[in-house]
């Protein structure tokens, strides 16, 4: 009897949405979350297993801000990049990844994020054009590639450096 309510118990917490943790070099770098609400076009919430969620910022990017906060400004394509993380990320689980500083100054927690068909959230924003590369040290794992995809947008017109669309 005891046995079987073990097992229970085991199968009821492995089903459970609790993060998933790994070590590499001491540093703690993946957890398993299902995202709940996008803020904007580089930060979101997620469901964590706590009470509250887990507020997300991506690591090395910054999308256009898409509502005037303190000093900063609507920008240019803000809405556009905040739709195109809805459509990749609403309701799905993905996988964060984290660099040597996990928090920012206001308390969000910051990773590179992987859907989980495998593709780099942070990589395909800058890449498609609807975010620009923003490399805080000490996180500064993908700059390099960052700074690659982020030259690759602008000479292809995506996204915010397709200026056309305006004319």
């Amino acid at each position: 009897m005891n046995h079987r309510l073990l097992l229970i118990s085991f199968i009821l917490i492995s089903t459970l949405n609790f993060s998933c943790t790994t070590t590499r070099n001491g540093i703690a770098h993946v957890n398993y979350v299902t995202v709940t609400r996008i803020v904007d076009g580089d930060t979101f919430w997620a469901d964590d297993g706590s009470l509250r969620g887990i507020k997300i910022r991506l690591i090395g990017v910054d999308a256009p801000e898409t509502r005037n906060s303190g000093s900063k400004e609507i920008g240019y394509f803000g809405e556009q990049s905040k739709e195109y993380l809805i459509k990749l990320l609403t309701g799905k689980k993905v996988r964060l990844e984290y660099d040597l500083g996990k928090k920012d100054q206001y308390s969000r927690t910051l990773a590179y994020v992987y859907l989980p068909d495998g593709t780099f959230v942070n990589a395909e924003l800058v890449k498609m054009g609807y975010a620009v590369v923003m490399t805080v040290p000490p996180n500064v794992q993908y700059a390099d590639r960052f700074i690659k995809l982020e030259q690759e947008a602008r000479s292809n017109n995506r996204g915010l450096w397709n200026w056309e669309k305006d004319e």
